[in-house]
């Protein structure tokens, strides 16, 4: 058992040292969509309004944004909904 263990410890050291880190993608702006994922999964929405160069609140996406102040379906599902388009470069205002 404790011989499994180290191999399973050594493995994901080696694994840690050699991954090379993900690359970010620029969307349009010059905007990194790792910005915006962390800031969608800060709130559902945010990011979405970070790629759109933020503004009045109108410019938020309505549907992701408000929906996401609701316990268990605005945080997680929404900001986790938030965080994928927005790693994606989308600005899709879908709350489904």
């Amino acid at each position: 058992m404790m011989r499994i263990a180290w191999m399973a410890l050594a493995g994901g050291l080696t694994l840690a040292t050699t991954a090379a880190p993900a690359e970010a993608r620029v969307c349009s702006g010059n905007k990194t969509s790792q910005i915006a994922t962390v800031l969608s999964v800060a709130h559902a929405g945010l990011g979405e309004w970070y790629l759109k160069d933020w503004g009045p609140l109108e410019r938020a996406p309505q549907n992701k944004f408000w929906l996401g102040f609701i316990p268990l379906y605005g945080w997680p599902y929404l900001a986790i909904r938030s965080a994928i388009d927005s790693s994606r470069c989308q600005t899709i205002d879908r709350a489904y």
